[in-house]
């Protein structure tokens, strides 16, 4: 007989060939290779590319629920033992996943726990020695003090991410020079905040297709559009607001909730600029009325709310009446 066909059948008399734990063989074989997390670490790279896309029309909360289980791998993988290498390569995607977290938080308005989040992102990226990583994180970190009330501290982590980026073009560094420049007009330092955004423009034209990629780890032309037009509508330049307005809206293919409601709070301020808070409450009315529950907190309430103290009289009732009516 056959030698293979011997030893088939031989499996099939014995019982093996229908082996319902076999599963568990490949576990124990795993245990003991010096490679067993391999697979798990590609997951999670998987994982980090996977949720960096951002919420593609989701409520914050919901994808922060998805996130759960690998934030529960990841941390399992980080308390195990494994080569220099590849723990470099662990913890840059432990700063990617980590910085992802401390993003929704942001946009949900958890002002501590996103802070936490970035403190461990900045200490992971840090410990995997990417640099480019490190200028995301502080960038994004950055966007904590500038969208709640701390303009002068997010200028400086934002001046320190454009030194991690260095002059190599990269989505980290034109994104820490947009937030360089609003942090700049928040303060009231036009010029600063006008050379940021020629430095923010240079960044973004050098970008490939690759860094300039529509993720919360790129630095997309809707998003940099969506930065000038805040830069310009703090700065009180209405007619160069309104055409980054614009032109992020012409950008927004795909569903985009939060994006829609920053860029129609910023054109709110921009009429309220040019002399017409009735018409700029309607507007900022109209908006917070079409917004879905799930996204009135947070950013976009604390938008809404700074624009609200800068109406007068009327203007800033009726908008008021709206915030407080939800």
């Amino acid at each position: 007989m056959d030698r293979r066909k011997f030893l088939g059948v031989a499996a099939v008399a014995t019982g093996m060939a229908g082996l319902p734990d076999i599963a568990e063989a490949r576990q124990g074989i795993n245990a003991g290779l010096s490679t067993s997390d391999s697979s798990d670490l590609a997951y999670l790279e998987g994982a980090f590319e996977r949720h960096r896309g951002g919420y593609r029309g989701r409520p914050p909360s919901e994808v922060l629920g998805q996130m759960r289980a690998d934030l529960d791998l990841l941390r399992e993988l980080l308390g195990r033992p494994h080569p220099v290498s590849v723990r470099k390569d662990l913890a840059r995607t432990a700063a990617g996943i980590t910085g992802l977290v401390a993003i929704i938080q942001h946009d949900r308005g958890d002002q501590r726990d996103a802070v936490g989040w970035f403190a461990t992102a900045e200490q992971a990226a840090r410990e995997s020695g990417d640099r480019h990583m490190l200028a995301w994180v502080l960038s994004r970190h950055a966007m904590v003090p500038l969208n709640y009330g701390a303009p002068n501290a997010a200028a400086t982590m934002a001046i320190r991410a454009r030194a991690e980026a260095g002059r190599f073009p990269s989505a980290a560094g034109a994104l820490a020079a947009a937030v360089t420049a609003r942090s700049l007009a928040s303060i009231g330092d036009r010029e600063g905040a006008l050379r940021s955004v020629a430095d923010a423009r240079a960044a973004a034209a050098r970008l490939d297709s690759v860094q300039g990629a529509d993720t919360w780890f790129g630095y997309p032309a809707q998003k940099h559009h969506v930065h000038l037009s805040q830069a310009f509508t703090l700065m009180g330049r209405t007619r160069e607001a309104y055409a980054e307005q614009e032109a992020a809206l012409a950008l927004t293919t795909s569903p985009s909730v939060m994006t829609r409601a920053l860029i129609a709070v910023d054109r709110a301020a921009c009429v309220r600029s040019d002399g017409d808070p009735t018409t700029a409450a309607a507007l900022a009315v109209d908006a917070w009325s079409r917004l879905p529950m799930a996204y009135r907190d947070g950013l976009v309430r604390s938008r809404m709310d700074a624009l609200c103290q800068s109406l007068p009289g009327s203007s800033g009732s009726a908008l008021s009446e709206a915030l407080v009516g939800r």
